[in-house]
């Protein structure tokens, strides 16, 4: 087992019971699978789970958590424990390489990214959120904090584009209004689930402001449903079928 996190959030001892609520999320996995091109062969690294891999490649994982590697289904192959900065494979060992939602908590960003250039030969897929778009999603407004605490973790997009391909492709993602991948945003027409200590749990952002910045949060969020402050101001979002926030899909080739 790994020792020392791997990232800025310790997954051997929070991560635990992640894969219930972080699950692939078919409409935004199709972007991601797209991507990938024609790639048979392709390294997922920060692997998690295993959310996101495409069922129909070959997909060596890499993922440095123990905990994490313990959830992924029965029908993936292990993943192998190292390190995004230190992959063990030879230069354009893959057609491509893919990183979901985990740039964040890589040590050394731009070693990470390099990697993950010289072992694919192909396109370099990279899932994560624009930092400058955190607040486009209401719950900004009840957690301020959480928007300071995610623009200092999550990289600038333009810094990864630099490091991922010599063309680079930055495409929005939407989020689907049912999305089963249970980030921040994908709750954005069911403020409800903010309520669930388990929801909260899955996302680690939460994991960065003080205990009395969410409790504080959670009743204000619990007594603006039960009173219908919040229907009255976003209730609109309830019907809207896609949210476009700050989910980012950077494709690089080389």
């Amino acid at each position: 087992m790994t020792a020392i996190p791997a990232g800025d959030f310790d997954y051997e001892r929070h991560g635990h019971g992640y894969a219930g609520r972080r699950r692939t999320d078919p409409r935004i996995a199709s972007h991601v699978h797209a991507a990938l091109g024609q790639a048979r062969t392709v390294v997922n690294v920060g692997a998690g789970a295993g959310s996101y891999e495409p069922p129909d490649r070959h997909v060596v994982a890499v993922e440095p958590s123990a905990a994490m590697r313990a959830q992924r289904p029965r029908h993936l192959a292990p993943a192998v424990d190292a390190a995004a900065e230190r992959l063990p494979f030879d230069d354009d060992a893959f057609d491509a390489a893919m990183a979901t939602v985990t740039v964040h908590q890589w040590g050394d960003l731009e070693r990470g990214l390099g990697e993950l250039r010289r072992v694919s030969a192909g396109p370099v897929v990279v899932l994560t959120f624009d930092r400058d778009a955190l607040d486009l999603i209401w719950l900004a407004e009840y957690v301020p904090e959480f928007v300071a605490v995610e623009r200092r973790r999550f990289p600038p997009i333009d810094l990864i584009a630099s490091h991922v391909g010599t063309r680079v492709e930055v495409l929005p993602v939407a989020i689907p209004v049912d999305c089963v991948d249970g980030f921040i945003e994908a709750y954005y027409a069911r403020p409800e689930c903010f309520l669930d200590p388990g929801v909260r749990a899955s996302q680690s952002a939460w994991g960065f402001v003080d205990d009395a910045v969410e409790a504080r949060a959670v009743e204000r969020l619990r007594h603006d449903l039960d009173s219908g402050a919040w229907d009255e101001r976003f209730g609109h979002l309830r019907e809207q079928p896609e949210f476009s926030g700050s989910l980012r899909l950077v494709v690089g080739h080389p």
